[in-house]
C-alpha cells in the first residue's frame, strides 16, 4: 500500500540511526508555561532546518511528561485527522494563558483556602476535565505519533502506574492503552489541589481494569529517568528497533530534560519553622503547600543527580541537557496562581531562561552551576536541533520503511 505523505514524518527506529532521543518535561501546574516557551523555541529551530511542518514528535523516540508535563506530552503527540500533532509547540503557551485561569480560579480569601483543606481539594477539576476531554477526545495511548511515557500514582494500590506506549508493543489487549484524556487528568491530580481520578478501561470483552490515580509527581515529578528505564528495558529485551544498542551505551542517548522552575534559592522554609508545623502547617503556608513542594522538588533533583552521575561516569555528559530555573520567587513558584500578571511573568521567565548559561548539578553541593564555556541554553538547543535533524535524516536514508519520495 502506498504511504501517505504524513507517514514520512514518523520517526524511524533507533536501529537505523546513531542515537536514542528523549524529551522529558517536569510537573509544575501553571509553571508548565516555562517549558512550553522552551519547546516553542526548539521546534522553531527544527522548522528552520526542515520546514514549517516539522514537529517535536518527528524527532524524539520518546517524550515523557509528568502532571502538567504529561498534558504537554499528550498535546505534542496526539494525532489529528491528518495524522499530525494536535498542537504545535507554539500553541501550548496560548493554551495555558487562556485556560489556566479557569482551571485554577483564584479565591483571594484565606478562609476559603483553610476551608478547602478540611472539605476537599482546592479546585474541583471540572474545567480541567472538560478541556482535556475536548482537546484529546477518544485518542488512546497506542495512537500517539511517537512513544510517550506518563507517570501516575495509583492511590488504591499505593504504587506508581506508568503509562508507556512501549508497554503496548505486541499486545492487543493491554490495560494501559487508556484514553490520553484519562491519563492526563490522572497524572495532573495533585494532592490538595485537584481531586484524585478514578476511571475504568475496557481490556477486552468482559474484562475491565480500574485505575485510582493521583499526580504522577508523587512518583516521578521529573520523568526523565522513567523514560530512560523504559528504553533500557526494550534494549535488554533485544527489541529489534534498538539493535545493536547495549544497555549501557549512554553515548547513544540524547536527553533534553525541562524543569518548570523552583524557589530553591529563595529558601522559603527552614527547620525551626517546620518543627512547629502540624498537619495544617505542612499543607498550607502562605500561598504554598510545603509537603507537595518537598516531595516534588526532591523527586526532580534526585533524577537530575542520578542521570548527571551516570552520563558523567560514562563520558557522555554532552548528551544530557537539563534546563531549570531555581531562582523563582513569590507567586512565580506557585503551581496554581493563575492571575494574568503571574502567567505573563512565567512567560518572561521562560524567555529569560533561554538566555541563561547552560548549567549542570554540582555533585558535591547538589546546586546547579554554569558550565565554563558552555554557552547559553538557547545556543545549546540550537546545537541539539542540528543533531536531531541530522539523526532524523540519517534514519530516513537507511530505513527501508521510509517513503523516499515524500
Amino acid at each position: 500500500m502506498e504511504n501517505t505523505k504524513s507517514s514520512s514524518f514518523r520517526i524511524q527506529p533507533p536501529t537505523y540511526g546513531n542515537l536514542i532521543t528523549i524529551l522529558s518535561i517536569d510537573g509544575g501546574g501553571v509553571r508548565g508555561i516555562i517549558p512550553a516557551t522552551i519547546l516553542e523555541f526548539l521546534e522553531s529551530k527544527l522548522q528552520e532546518l526542515d520546514g514549517e511542518d516539522a514537529r517535536l514528535a518527528d524527532y524524539f523516540d520518546v517524550i515523557a511528561g509528568t502532571s502538567t508535563g504529561g498534558l504537554v506530552t499528550a498535546m505534542l503527540t496526539a494525532p489529528d485527522a491528518k495524522d499530525r500533532p494536535v498542537f504545535a509547540a507554539k500553541d501550548i503557551k496560548p493554551f495555558y494563558l487562556d485556560h489556566c485561569p479557569k482551571i485554577f480560579p483564584q479565591n483571594k480569601s484565606i478562609f476559603g483556602s483553610i476551608e478547602n483543606i478540611f472539605r476537599g481539594p482546592k479546585y474541583d477539576g471540572k474545567y480541567l476535565h472538560w478541556i482535556v476531554n475536548e482537546k484529546l477526545g477518544e485518542t488512546r495511548l497506542g495512537s500517539t505519533l511517537t512513544n510517550v511515557v506518563i507517570p501516575t500514582f495509583d492511590i488504591k494500590n499505593l504504587q506508581p502506574t506508568i503509562f508507556s506506549s512501549y508497554e503496548l508493543l505486541g499486545k492487543t489487549d493491554c490495560p494501559l492503552n487508556a484514553r490520553l484524556s484519562d491519563i492526563c487528568i490522572g497524572t495532573s491530580a495533585a494532592p490538595t489541589y485537584l481531586p484524585a481520578y478514578h476511571f475504568k478501561n475496557q481490556i477486552n470483552e468482559g474484562e475491565v481494569r480500574e485505575f485510582n490515580l493521583v499526580d504522577g509527581g508523587v512518583a516521578a515529578n521529573n520523568p526523565a529517568l522513567v523514560a530512560l528505564n523504559q528504553v533500557t528495558k526494550r534494549v535488554i529485551e533485544d527489541n529489534q528497533n534498538f539493535f545493536p544498542i547495549k544497555p549501557m551505551d549512554y553515548h547513544r542517548f540524547l536527553v533534553i530534560s525541562l524543569g518548570t522552575g523552583s524557589a530553591k534559592k529563595e529558601q522559603l522554609y527552614d527547620a525551626d519553622m517546620a518543627a512547629k508545623w502540624g498537619t495544617l502547617g505542612w499543607l498550607l503556608h502562605d500561598d504554598s503547600t510545603p509537603l507537595v513542594d518537598v516531595f516534588t522538588q526532591a523527586s526532580g533533583d534526585m533524577v537530575d543527580f542520578h542521570i548527571s552521575v551516570v552520563f558523567r561516569a560514562l563520558h557522555s555528559e554532552e548528551n544530557y541537557l537539563r534546563i531549570q530555573d531555581d531562582t523563582l520567587t513569590g507567586t512565580q513558584s506557585s503551581v496554581d496562581i493563575s492571575t494574568k500578571e503571574n502567567l505573563e511573568e512565567l512567560v518572561h521567565i521562560g524567555e529569560s531562561l533561554l538566555k541563561k548559561p547552560v548549567s549542570r548539578v554540582n555533585l558535591e553541593t547538589g546546586q546547579a552551576q554554569p558550565i565554563q564555556n558552555g554557552g547559553t541554553n538557547e545556543e545549546a538547543l540550537i546545537k541539539f536541533a542540528e543533531i536531531l535533524s541530522k539523526e532524523k535524516r540519517l534514519r530516513e536514508t537507511t530505513s527501508p520503511n521510509t517513503n523516499k519520495l515524500a
